[in-house]
């Protein structure tokens, strides 16, 4: 298993509940948080195959942008 970590302008629970349905489809990804203490609105994602490119698609579906760190 591997962890990924970015930036994202996922701001609140309601943008995270939007994202929800585009990360649970993608394979691979066991689980995900958002850090909204944090002023760079860390996305971190466990995964177990899924590539930064496939996440970084599906929050881009989900109408947000993430920055790989």
């Amino acid at each position: 298993m591997s962890t990924l970590k970015f930036k994202s302008n996922i701001k609140c629970s309601g943008c995270a509940n939007t994202v929800k349905p585009f990360l649970d489809k993608i394979d691979g990804v066991t689980d995900w948080s958002v850090d909204f203490a944090s002023t760079e609105k860390f996305l971190t994602v466990k995964t177990t195959g899924a590539t930064e490119e496939e996440i970084a698609s599906a929050v881009k579906s989900a109408g947000y942008l993430l920055t790989k760190i």
